[in-house]
């Protein structure tokens, strides 16, 4: 496996409704201010860290019955905005420089995206949140993290799941599901295990983009996980 001590610029996915915590909706500021903590200090370290997050802790297309799709996605869409402004003021208050950017313009509220930029920023030291997904429906927060780690040209994918890594089954549905310490994406397409969709899997399998897949809600998961008490799966291409 490689030593995650050696990367230098990651995109770190967190779920929404992690960072709802308990209540399951909207957010639980201890559970975000955690997190921040946590990002502050590997950007204190020297890592760069861009940001994307989900949008189910306030709406799940997908689950809409009586909607467009199209118009279903938009929301969506915009709630990884609110969850993008919410949690970037959170990280400022302990200390940090964060820019938020759409691939549509948002008013006053974000920037629009260019990789250009971004690049600069994370450079910098800025922890960058890409929000708003692709800008298109039909393309879920996965394909917008893989899309934009690939554009960033990231070193890994991080994913911050409720669930501690990959299993050959599901582990809340079978209590002898057995964990991989690592597999290749490959195998992850073969067996249909589903760590991110279809999209995005091809799109790191063509190219070459590691995932690194580990559980938010352990104490100090980030920290551990960027330090080598790594507890995950590591994804490999």
């Amino acid at each position: 496996m490689k030593d995650l001590k050696s990367l230098n610029r990651v995109l770190l996915k967190l779920s929404g409704e992690a960072l709802a915590g308990e209540k399951k909706t909207g957010f639980d500021e201890a559970t975000v201010l955690k997190v921040a903590e946590q990002v502050k200090k590997i950007v204190d370290d020297g890592m760069q860290v861009a940001i994307v997050i989900g949008g189910g802790n306030f709406w799940r297309g997908r689950t809409s019955e009586n909607m467009e799709r199209t118009k279903a996605d938009q929301i969506g869409m915009l709630a990884t905005v609110m969850n993008c402004i919410y949690v970037s003021d959170m990280f400022r208050h302990v200390g940090m420089k964060t820019k938020v950017y759409t691939p549509f313009t948002c008013g006053a509220f974000t920037e629009l995206f260019s990789k250009d930029d971004a690049v600069k920023n994370l450079e910098e030291g800025v922890v960058t949140f890409f929000a708003g997904g692709t800008g298109h429906p039909y393309f879920s927060t996965d394909t917008a993290t893989a899309l934009r780690a690939i554009e960033i040209e990231a070193d890994a994918i991080l994913l911050a799941k409720a669930i501690d890594g990959v299993y050959d089954s599901d582990p809340k549905v079978n209590p002898d599901a057995v964990k991989y310490d690592e597999i290749s994406l490959d195998e992850v397409l073969s067996k249909k295990l589903g760590v991110i969709d279809l999209t995005a899997t091809i799109m790191c399998l063509e190219n070459k983009m590691p995932l690194v897949i580990f559980g938010l809600e352990e104490e100090n998961s980030i920290v551990n996980t960027m330090s080598g008490n790594f507890n995950g799966t590591y994804v490999t291409v």
